[in-house]
């Protein structure tokens, strides 16, 4: 008689899983996907040189003006030097900012700004009145143009027309625009929600079409077993075990494992021996736990404010213990890793930070130069900063690490007449692509080594 097959059967129920996996698959994707917002393409000018440090202000010193580019530069000074003790409308650790252009004059503000100790100490009443009120806390002096510090009271001025909260019963444009981001990231949730409550079911569908196939599967064998008119060829296929002995004595298997075996020692060896000198993921103790993630991400210092030659320098410097205590000297006194500091600065000795970047001394590398010039943000670099509670090396910083930068990063060529020559050659030589770093020779050996 003919042969009773379960193919059909089987591959009707693996077909049917298929499906379900696929269309779960695809639902999953869709449900997923969100919008990204697109990049802006680099142009062939580059990155703005000193984009991330302060700008030269357009205004003149003497005199607050609405000048967009004014205002605009001193937001980021004062994001960079103010920001930390003060706001706008509110208290931090000196007064609020609101209307201080009404209060005082650009040419008080001037001097107080550059040092306010000396402004003090000429008992100046309204700068004396300040001082105590603020229990005597000494407000650091800054290295900053008359220009510069007029387009921070620029900034002030206009951040001080601004409706507040209070004045607008604590419904303003920022924070219909966060409520708009919290409506969004709520329906997101809700999508995200609704495709795992799906995929579960279809998870739970495909287990259940599994078994079901399986107890039909051996209901029919049972079924066949006790029938009396199948071949030897029926029967061998019904009595058929999976024998994993054999699959083992398989040379073909053996064979198999052994490669796979070779491959993964010799892949573990190279990679082992590639790493040799490379420090990526150092995450050392240090002598006092210090938080980046509290104070540049939820407090948003920024990285210049300690340390402050980031945008200056050929190295960026470790902060001293002076620039800790112009916040420690009020807050969070009590902390036990506060109290390292005080002991610290009490027996004039450095705190003993423990370095975690640390190039070869056959590579020449300037900080200021990539910060300032290049206008590369730390993160590039450095990782999510703001997000380590305790730091570690993100980046290889081996030496094709940073020629690929090189390849891939355009350089800010706009209103420097030192490159209007290069430019044109660089174009009709290679036509569309943008000009990089290792269009100027960054990748010549004779730039980090010499």
């Amino acid at each position: 008689m003919n042969s009773i097959r379960l193919r059909p059967l089987s591959h009707f129920f693996l077909a049917l899983f298929l499906t379900f996996a696929a269309v779960g698959n695809t639902t999953a994707q869709q449900g997923e996907t969100a919008p990204v917002a697109t990049a802006p393409a680099a142009s062939k000018d580059g990155v703005t040189p000193g984009s991330t440090a302060a700008a030269a202000p357009a205004a003149a010193a003497g005199a607050t003006t609405g000048d967009a580019a004014a205002i605009s530069a001193g937001a980021a000074l004062f994001t960079q030097n103010c920001a930390q003790c003060h706001a706008i409308n509110d208290v931090v650790v000196g007064p609020a900012l609101k209307d201080v252009h009404k209060r005082r004059t650009i040419s008080w503000l001037i001097p107080w700004i550059k040092n306010s100790s000396k402004v003090v100490a000429s008992g100046d009443e309204y700068a004396v009145k300040i001082f105590n009120q603020y229990q005597k806390q000494q407000m650091p002096s800054f290295q900053l143009s008359d220009a510069e510090i007029t387009s921070i009271i620029s900034y002030v001025a206009a951040e001080s027309d601004k409706p507040s909260a209070a004045t607008t019963g604590g419904v303003t444009k920022e924070n219909v625009g966060d409520a708009d981001g919290a409506g969004g990231a709520t329906a997101a949730n809700a999508s995200s929600s609704t495709m795992d409550i799906l995929l579960i079911v279809l998870v739970v569908v495909l287990l259940v079409l599994v078994v079901t196939l399986v107890i039909i599967a051996n209901i029919m064998k049972d079924v066949l077993r006790g029938r009396k008119d199948l071949d030897g060829r029926d029967v061998e296929q019904l009595e058929q075990r999976f024998d994993l002995a054999k699959i083992y004595k398989s040379p073909v298997v053996r064979g198999l494992a052994l490669g796979l075996f070779a491959l993964v020692v010799l892949y573990e060896s190279v990679q082992g021996v590639m790493a040799i000198g490379l420090t990526q993921g150092y995450q050392p103790t240090q002598p006092i736990a210090f938080s980046h993630k509290l104070h540049a991400g939820e407090n948003q210092i920024n990285c210049s404010y300690c340390h402050t030659s980031v945008y200056k320098s050929k190295s960026a410097n470790i902060p001293s213990a002076n620039i800790c205590m112009n916040c420690h000297a009020q807050i969070k006194t009590e902390s036990p890793e506060i109290k390292k500091i005080y002991r610290a600065i009490e027996r004039k000795q450095p705190i003993q930070w423990v370095r975690i970047h640390n190039l070869p001394d056959l590579a020449y590398f300037n900080h200021s130069q990539h910060t300032q010039v290049g206008g590369i943000e730390c993160q590039t670099c450095h990782g999510p900063i703001q997000n380590m509670e305790v730091v570690y090396q993100y980046s290889a910083l081996t030496m094709g690490w940073c020629i690929n930068c090189h390849r891939e990063t355009p350089l800010n060529t706009k209103g420097n007449g030192y490159y209007n020559n290069l430019v044109k050659l660089h174009d009709k030589a290679n036509g569309a692509a943008p000009f990089t770093v290792s269009s100027n020779g960054g990748t010549e050996c004779s730039k980090c080594h010499y």
